[in-house]
């Protein structure tokens, strides 16, 4: 019996979990439209988050989370653009346009690079070339993470890592 309760664990731990993240706006390696652009620091895009939707998550989840990040910003250290945590595992989508007032109950947000709390678009420099707009979701085993209000894009960003089961990434282009 204990054989077959190793074999049996064995197995389970290396099952890939098919998390899967979804939009309709956007293509995995495809290029996001002028809506996702930011509005301010030379952008003028509509700054509108795409609808996003995630299904897939294994067992043991208890909440999602949701990041938006550009690894090709010009900073040493990348650019959040979104950080969204503490979704309820009941919800697996995020409406096109969603701000702050719609998120579920009990949902909360990072500051973002650009210093506020809410989705910020895209908005690479001029002449900078394609950036590489990560959109990742998370599958967290926790139903509320503790993050302090002011957290960093970092601290939040561990403990998203520290407490995943499983995550996601579909990632959207951009150049001006």
């Amino acid at each position: 019996m204990k054989l077959l309760t190793f074999i049996a664990i064995t197995l389970l731990s290396h099952v890939a979990w098919s998390l899967e993240l979804t939009s309709k706006q956007l293509q995995d390696h495809g290029f996001m439209s002028k809506s996702q652009e930011f509005i301010g620091f030379g952008c003028d895009g509509k700054n509108r988050s795409p609808e996003l939707t995630w299904s897939g998550a294994p067992a043991g989840t208890k909440s999602f989370a949701i990041t938006v990040y550009d690894p090709d910003a010009p900073t040493g250290s990348g650019w959040w653009h979104w950080q969204v945590y503490n979704l309820p595992a009941s919800v697996n989508r995020l409406k096109a346009g969603i701000d702050s007032d719609d998120l579920p109950k009990g949902a909360a947000q990072g500051t973002n690079d650009y210093g506020v709390k809410a989705f910020g678009g895209a908005c690479p420099p001029k002449g900078h070339g394609v950036h590489h707009y990560e959109f990742t979701v998370y599958a967290i085993k926790e139903a509320k993470l503790d993050i302090p209000e002011g957290a960093s894009a970092a601290l939040i960003g561990y403990m998203l890592n520290a407490n995943a089961l499983a995550k996601h990434t579909l990632t959207a282009l951009y150049k001006r």
